[in-house]
């Protein structure tokens, strides 16, 4: 083997390692879309709380990891003769060797069924959590507007009866 090929074969194995550590941390992070979902909905503040710590722990942490993909893409870049926006997983699966190019292929192909599933659990917090506001501001604006003038409310019966001063909380103290 050409010393070329050599130092692109160690330099694809250490771009191996780093897409299987992405493809653990893009599984985690779904997790946590689950679980903040599932904590939201029970109310478990506590557990909200540590949760959101762990993310950002982990967040910090994963920097590093961002960075040394970012080297070895650099590394690469050059060893393949071509710019750092042009080094893209598919660049570097046409330009190596069937077995290598097969592993490439795996992880690429595992990193957009998770990139998109992930999309998709972020998308449902965001529509769940968007609901839990518009419900506390529904909530709180029937709490404090309760006894504005013309307010309407309904008896037992079902018969509209108009609120002119009656309140559910008391401002003053």
């Amino acid at each position: 083997m050409k010393t070329a090929e050599i130092e692109i074969k160690d330099k694809v194995d250490k771009l191996l390692a780093v897409l299987d550590k992405d493809i653990q941390h893009l599984q985690q992070s779904v997790s946590y879309l689950n679980e903040l979902r599932s904590l939201t909905i029970k109310h478990d503040n506590k557990a909200l709380s540590k949760l959101l710590e762990r993310i950002q722990s982990e967040s910090d942490k994963y920097k590093n990891h961002e960075l040394k993909r970012q080297s070895i893409r650099k590394e690469l870049a050059v060893v393949l003769s071509c710019n750092l926006k042009e080094m893209t997983l598919s660049m570097l699966e046409a330009n190596l060797p069937e077995e290598q190019q097969a592993d490439v292929t795996v992880r690429k192909t595992r990193l957009k069924e998770l990139v998109k599933r992930l999309k998709e659990e972020y998308i449902s917090t965001s529509f769940l959590l968007a609901e839990c506001a518009r419900f506390n501001n529904l909530l709180l604006k029937s709490i404090f507007g309760l006894g504005q003038p013309g307010t309407i409310t309904y008896t037992v019966n079902g018969t509209a009866k108009r609120q002119t001063d009656t309140v559910l909380v008391n401002m003053r103290l």
